[in-house]
Formats: C-alpha cells, structure tokens, sequence
C-alpha cells in the first residue's frame, strides 16, 4: 500500500479528520487507499499552533489510513476555499506564496501507531 509521511503536527490533524489536505511541491496521478505515517520530525512552531486541539502526536509510525481522491494546484480561488474550511490549519498555504498542490483526503481512518521507518515521496508498505 502506498505511505505518504507527514510531520507532527500535521499527521494528527489528518488523522484526527481536521486537515483533510496534505501539502506537496509535486503532484500525482496516484488516486486512491494510502496510509499515513507520522515522521520523526516535529515543526514545534506549528506544535505550538496546534496544541488547542489536545492531540496525540506519536512519531516514527503509521497513524491513519486515508483515500487521495483529487490532486489541486493551489491558486487564490483555492486558498479561499481553504480559509473558509478552517483557516487555523491552513493559514500556512493561505497568507505565503505557495504555489504547489493539495491532495485531497477523504475516508481518513485513525490506526493503532505502526512503528515504520519514513521515506520520502509516496512510498510502499506491506500492510499485514
């Protein structure tokens, strides 16, 4: 199954069903299951944001279970939609320049934590 790795914060918002767009520089054609893995990497600045929501924030695991059903280029028509979707979460894409793509989640499924070492980019794992 393929694995996308996320840092904390982000992971848990995503597996919690708050975020349900994962930033990227790249695109995919790849739609459908992947999983998601909490890397070991923490960006406390966001941790900080964040900590409202009173999450777990495991590291170094596979966390959730999601479906990619769109890849978007972000432009401004879309970050008005995501600042009407929770701009907390967002704010990030919304107020900077970026120019790269959201993958648009859905079916997210909370698992129980995985420890797996991440990579980068979409990568396989042999779900069991």
């Amino acid at each position: 199954m393929k694995v996308l790795t996320i840092k904390q914060p982000y992971a848990s918002l995503i597996a919690y069903g708050i975020k349900k767009y994962e930033f990227r520089s790249w695109r995919t054609k790849y739609r459908g299951d992947i999983l998601i893995q909490a890397s070991k990497s923490v960006d406390k600045k966001a941790m900080e944001k964040f900590k409202c929501y009173d999450l777990d924030y495991p590291l170094g695991c596979i966390i959730a279970r999601a479906n990619i059903d769109d890849v978007i280029k972000v432009d401004d028509d879309f970050k008005k939609i995501l600042k009407r979707e929770n701009y907390l979460v967002y704010n990030h894409v919304i107020n900077n320049d970026y120019n790269g793509y959201a993958f648009k989640l859905s079916n997210v499924e909370s698992l129980s934590p995985i420890n797996v070492k991440g990579k980068l980019g979409l990568w396989n794992y042999d779900l069991k």
